[in-house]
């Protein structure tokens, strides 16, 4: 019997704002949503926008002026939505007008004079150029005279063609909620995210380590971009040229697998499974698939699964710019139609678009087998069955898109008709496209969704994209979509892509169903979504996710009505801790977790033995389980 990865709580924060308790998800569909939800979440926005603050558990504007929910909708509503989701980059990141660089001048001296001027002894170069000659001066000056020609490199600014992203919401800075010294920025997401995932669940964190074994907890996360701000690999490969140093911390921190490291050590301490397996835009289902592996196999018992990316930097616009493959004001420009360009409609899933839109986002879920999750009395929001994985096979061009894609979501497909039914996939699914906004993606995903759909007997099959909202955050693209979809369960709204006006002529949709405007499913069920990723390199990936609504009538058939009744009452408990958190969070009280240097293991008051391992701080021994894998090929 194996056992039902199931989602016990998920957090994290993207260009949307806060994920848990679905408030990223319902900043995407704001306007459809009841007017106490969307206040409620208006009011979060604000707060972490510090737009308002939190006095005496009442909100107050600057001028300490009490406000209600209302009041604050009335006031800064519009404030708020123009400053979340996908917009013209802040300068917070760089100043996308004036570009920094440096530009090459070739100067020579004028009717055979030589070039001069003074400067320190210690700040010439080492070799002397062959053409200069030095002349010592008072205080340690020497004047250089340059003959002939020289090359200088002059600072220089100019504009990037690339202007939009989708950007954390504005005032709201990772970094200013814990203790976050020379931490790139990538690495301050994964704290607070996972801190966010982890509190969402509404069980302390150290009830669930007492009841498994050390080994029983496994962390998969990382990022494909590594950490390329100046904190990290972006400063270690700049510092010499601008005439610095590298620092002790920029190599180390600015490794792709430390947002797992970040989290083991600082977050959970964890000394359980650890790793992070990059696939380019599919990371975040590669390292779901792991997860998924580890509890049902038996081997973890409870999985924090996620990324973080923040690739908003000059290197990173610049080098997905030169492969042609962002969004360009000038191509904004022609495919809308207008002189003036709006950049938060420049995300285009399977509309006129001319490229994707980078952004930052981290996000995490949190998986637990189902008996951890029935003794203990988590709330379930979904589980996770499987996650497929393909390659394309012998490529031309290492970016293009292959055939790869179209194993991946066949199966899936057919691992979900087993489970629900061939009907309950033609009628109470639907999935979320990798829809990453290029002119390619939008032919070749639709026509994949739409020749799958037509093999299952499948019409009109729903179709969301998160990217229409928050961009594409590279590692964590198929995180935001997972959080999307859970929102669709929880709330009954598919999002519509509401960055196009009309979807393209191009577009293969005989039998799928694409919407520019939200749709309130109403007494319509769905209980699976195929979450799809397409990524460079042919890292291909699809996701079967099932909603808390099948995922409890399972729960039931296994453990029967009087198990899943006292269940219930357990979790009542849970959700009301959970709920607590969400209202402190409203609050702009996070609760960062970060224990830096706290709690460390004394490794010489480790117990061993030959049945397993005492390990200090852990309520649970590590037991040694017993192996028959290679049992027939034994004496």
């Amino acid at each position: 019997m194996s056992r039902l990865p199931v989602i016990v709580g998920f957090g994290g924060y993207n260009a949307a704002g806060r994920s848990s308790f679905h408030h990223g998800f319902r900043r995407t569909v704001i306007e459809t949503l009841e007017p106490q939800a969307r206040q409620e979440t208006l009011a979060g926005l604000a707060v972490m926008m510090k737009l308002v603050s939190v006095v005496d558990g009442q909100y107050r504007c600057a001028e300490g002026r009490t406000l209600s929910p209302a009041d604050i909708e009335a006031r800064y509503a519009a404030q708020i939505l123009d400053s979340t989701l996908v917009r013209r980059v802040e300068k917070q990141h760089l100043d996308v007008d004036a570009a920094y660089w440096q530009k090459n001048v070739t100067a020579s001296a004028i009717d055979g004079q030589a070039l001069s001027f003074t400067t320190q002894r210690k700040q010439l170069p080492e070799p002397l150029p062959a053409n200069w000659s030095v002349e010592p001066l008072e205080n340690g000056e020497v004047k250089v005279s340059i003959h002939e020609r020289c090359d200088f490199r002059v600072d220089s600014y100019r504009e990037l063609p690339v202007k939009s992203a989708g950007q954390l919401p504005t005032g709201f800075e990772p970094g200013e909620l814990y203790n976050s010294r020379f931490h790139p920025r990538g690495l301050q997401m994964s704290v607070v995210a996972a801190t966010d995932a982890i509190r969402s669940i509404g069980l302390p964190w150290q009830t669930i380590v007492n009841h498994v074994q050390p080994d029983e907890i496994a962390v998969f996360s990382g990022s494909i971009m590594s950490q390329l701000d100046e904190n990290g690999f972006g400063g270690l490969m700049q510092s010499r040229l601008k005439g610095g140093r590298v620092t002790a911390k920029q190599l180390p921190l600015g490794l792709n697998t430390m947002p797992a490291d970040f989290i083991n050590a600082y977050v959970l301490g964890s000394v359980g499974t650890t790793g992070s397996v990059t696939g380019a835009c599919a990371t975040f289902l590669y390292n779901l698939q792991k997860g998924i592996e580890l509890i049902t196999s038996g081997r973890a018992r409870v999985a924090l699964v996620g990324n973080a990316e923040a690739p908003i930097t000059q290197e990173c616009i610049e080098g997905y710019g030169a492969m042609g493959a962002l969004a360009t004001e000038e191509g904004l420009r022609q495919v809308g139609g207008r002189e003036e360009v709006d950049f938060r409609r420049a995300s285009r899933p399977f509309g006129e678009n001319c490229g994707f839109t980078l952004a930052e986002s981290s996000q995490y879920v949190v998986l637990m087998d189902d008996a951890l999750a029935i003794e203990l009395g988590a709330d379930v929001h979904g589980a996770v069955t499987d996650v497929f994985i393909n390659a394309d096979g012998f490529k031309k061009s290492i970016s293009a898109p292959g055939p790869g894609n179209y194993l991946t979501l066949a199966k899936a497909v057919a691992s979900a008709t087993q489970l629900i039914g061939a009907d309950g996939v033609r009628q109470r699914s639907f999935v979320h496209a990798h829809g990453s906004s290029t002119p390619a993606n939008r032919v070749t995903e639709s026509e994949l969704l739409d020749r799958v759909a037509a093999a299952f007997g499948i019409e009109e099959w729903p179709v969301a994209a998160a990217k229409a909202f928050v961009g594409h955050s590279l590692a964590t693209a198929s995180g935001d979509q997972v959080i999307s979809a859970l929102g669709t369960f929880k709330y009954g709204i598919l999002p519509g892509i509401k960055t196009i006006d009309r979807v393209a002529d191009d577009v293969h949709r005989d039998h799928l169903a694409l919407f520019t405007r939200d749709q309130v499913l109403g007494e319509r069920q769905l209980d699976v979504c195929f979450v799809n990723s397409k990524g460079f390199g042919g890292n291909n990936a699809t996701g079967v996710l099932i909603s808390p609504r099948l995922v409890e009538s399972m729960l039931r058939k296994r453990y029967g009505e009087a198990t899943f009744a006292a269940y219930c009452a357990k979790r009542e408990e849970t959700r009301a801790n959970a709920q607590e958190y969400d209202r402190r969070a409203l609050q702009g009280q996070f609760d960062i977790i970060y224990n830096f240097g706290n709690d460390l293991i004394d490794e010489q008051c480790i117990e061993l033995s030959s049945d397993g391992i005492q390990i200090p701080g852990f309520a649970k021994p590590l037991m040694f389980k017993k192996d028959e894998r290679f049992a027939d090929m034994l004496d």
